[in-house]
C-alpha cells in the first residue's frame, strides 16, 4: 500500500490556487502567492473589489495600489466574482468572513455559502483548505460534509485542511510570509498534501495532529491576548481609582526578563480576531454543557471600557451635562495605521457619547466614512477651529501622524486612551486612562 509521504510526492505539482474570499486575509495572501510565482484565480463577490483590482487600486490600507497593479501586470491575478473557473485550479484557499450574529453566536453563512458554491466544481485531486477563525470541530463537521456532497471523499478523492489565518494588518515587523504557518489535515495524506503547499510559500510550517488542535490554535492565541488586555483594562480603572500611574508600572514589572509579559489598557478590544474567535470556543462548549468564566468576564471588561471612558468624560465636564457638550473621537479604526474598524472601541465609544446626548464626531485618516446604527458618519476635519469649538478631544487610536502638538495648543480637554501624551505638555488638560489622575 502507497504510504502517505509517497502520496505527497507523486502529486501534482501546484500551479494554480483559488483563493475565495479578497479580504483583509485573502488579498494579501493572494499577492503573496503571486509573488512566489503561482497563478491565483482570486474569488469574491462583492464586485466592487474585482473592479479596484481590474483597475489596479486597492482598497486595503496595507497593500498599495502598486503591489496590484505590479500582480495584475504578470497576468497571474485573475479576479472573478463567481466559482464557474474552480475547475481550472490544483487548490482552494477559503478565506471567507466568519463573524458573529447579534446573539453572540457563530455566524457560518458566509462559509457555508462558498462551500455550496464550490461543490459542484470539486475535481478529484484538489486541496481544499479553511483559514478562516472558527470554532474548533468546523472544518470536519461544516465543511467536509458539504463537500463530499459532491460524490468524492476528502481523503481519497480530494484533500482537505485547515490552517488558521495569522495576517496582522498595519504590523511592519512580520510580512505574511514570515508568521509561522500552522497547519493539519483530516488525514495524514491531506496534512502532507498542506505541508507542500504551504512551505512553498510560508518561512516556517507548523504541521499539528489533527484539524481541531489547528482550529483550537488559533482561538488560544486570541483568548490569551482578550484576557490579558481585558486584565489590564481593569487595572486601569482601578489605578484611575488609586491614584497610580498604570502605564509607568508597567513599565516597571517589564524591567523583569522573564515571567512577564506587557499588555496595554485602552478603550476596549477591537478587530475581527479578539473580540470574535473566543465567543466561538464559549459557543462550542456550551454544548457539552460547559462554559469558560474567564472568557466570559474578559467580555464583559472589554463591552465596560467604553462605558467607563464616557463616565471619566462626564466627570470632568461636570458640572454641565453631556447633552450640552461637543466631543471629537480621535480614531475609528481598531488599531493604529489602519483602516479596519471592525468591532472598534472607538464606534462602541461614539455609540454611548450619543446615547448620552453628546454632540459626537470622529476623525480618522484611515477611515473617511462609517456607518453607525444605520446612519453615514464623516470624518471631520481637524484643524484649530475644529478642536477649540469642542469641549474634549478623545484619543481612541494611536494613529502615527496624529496631531499631538495642534490638539494639546487648541484642545480644552484632552482624553488620552493611548498614552501617547506621556510626557508631553500644553494648553490642553491631560488626563490619561489608568494615569492615576481619574
Amino acid at each position: 500500500m502507497m504510504s502517505d509521504r509517497k502520496m505527497v510526492e507523486q502529486a501534482k505539482v501546484y500551479k494554480k490556487i483559488a483563493v475565495i474570499g479578497l479580504g483583509y486575509v485573502g488579498l494579501p495572501l493572494a499577492l503573496l502567492l503571486i509573488g512566489k510565482g503561482f497563478r491565483v484565480l482570486g474569488i469574491d463577490l462583492d464586485q466592487r473589489k474585482i473592479n479596484a483590482l481590474l483597475a489596479g487600486s486597492s482598497y486595503l490600507t496595507d497593500v498599495d495600489k502598486e503591489t496590484v497593479q505590479a500582480a495584475m501586470a504578470t497576468g497571474r491575478l485573475e479576479p472573478e466574482n463567481g466559482y464557474s473557473r474552480l475547475g481550472e485550479v490544483d487548490a482552494i484557499i477559503i478565506c471567507v468572513p466568519t463573524p458573529l450574529t447579534e446573539r453572540g453566536t457563530p455566524e457560518l453563512s458566509y462559509l457555508t455559502q462558498a462551500a455550496a458554491e464550490l461543490k459542484p466544481h470539486l475535481q478529484k485531486g484538489q486541496l481544499v483548505v479553511l483559514e478562516s477563525s472558527t470554532y474548533p470541530g468546523t472544518t470536519r463537521e461544516v465543511l467536509l460534509p458539504m463537500l463530499e456532497q459532491s460524490g468524492m471523499r476528502a481523503g481519497t478523492d480530494f484533500h482537505l485542511a485547515y490552517s488558521p489565518e495569522r495576517v496582522d494588518p498595519g504590523n511592519k515587523v512580520y510580512s505574511v510570509q514570515s508568521i509561522p504557518k500552522v497547519i493539519s489535515g483530516l488525514t495524514a495524506a491531506c496534512r502532507l498534501q498542506a505541508e507542500q503547499l504551504y512551505g512553498m510559500v510560508f518561512d516556517t510550517v507548523v504541521p499539528v495532529s489533527s484539524l481541531e488542535t489547528a482550529e483550537m490554535a488559533k482561538i488560544l492565541e486570541n483568548a490569551y491576548r482578550l484576557v490579558n488586555i481585558s486584565f489590564i483594562n481593569e487595572l486601569a480603572m482601578l489605578s484611575d481609582l488609586l491614584g497610580l500611574d498604570l502605564w509607568e508600572v508597567i513599565e516597571a514589572a517589564g524591567t523583569k526578563p522573564f515571567g512577564f509579559n506587557p499588555f496595554y489598557p485602552g478603550p476596549g478590544i477591537g478587530g475581527h480576531c479578539i473580540p470574535v474567535d473566543p465567543s466561538y470556543l464559549v459557543w462550542k462548549l456550551k454544548q457539552y454543557g460547559a462554559d469558560s468564566a474567564f472568557i466570559a468576564l474578559s467580555g464583559e471588561l472589554n463591552e465596560r471600557m467604553p462605558r467607563y471612558v464616557v463616565e471619566q468624560l462626564a466627570r470632568l465636564l461636570a458640572p454641565r451635562s453631556l447633552k450640552e457638550t461637543r466631543i471629537i473621537v480621535y480614531g475609528a479604526a481598531y488599531k493604529q495605521d489602519i483602516g479596519d474598524y471592525r468591532e472598534s472601541a472607538s464606534i462602541e465609544l461614539l455609540k454611548w457619547l450619543r446615547l448620552a446626548g453628546v454632540e459626537a464626531h470622529y476623525h480618522d485618516p484611515f477611515v473617511p466614512s462609517l456607518e453607525l446604527e444605520g446612519e453615514r458618519l464623516y470624518s471631520v476635519a481637524l484643524n484649530e477651529q475644529a478642536i477649540r469649538s469642542a469641549d474634549a478631544v478623545v484619543i481612541a487610536t494611536a494613529h502615527s501622524e496624529i496631531p499631538l502638538a495642534l490638539l494639546l495648543e487648541h484642545a480644552s480637554i484632552v482624553y488620552d486612551t493611548r498614552n501617547v501624551t506621556r510626557g508631553h505638555s500644553g494648553k490642553a488638560t491631560i488626563v490619561r486612562l489608568g494615569g492615576g489622575n481619574g
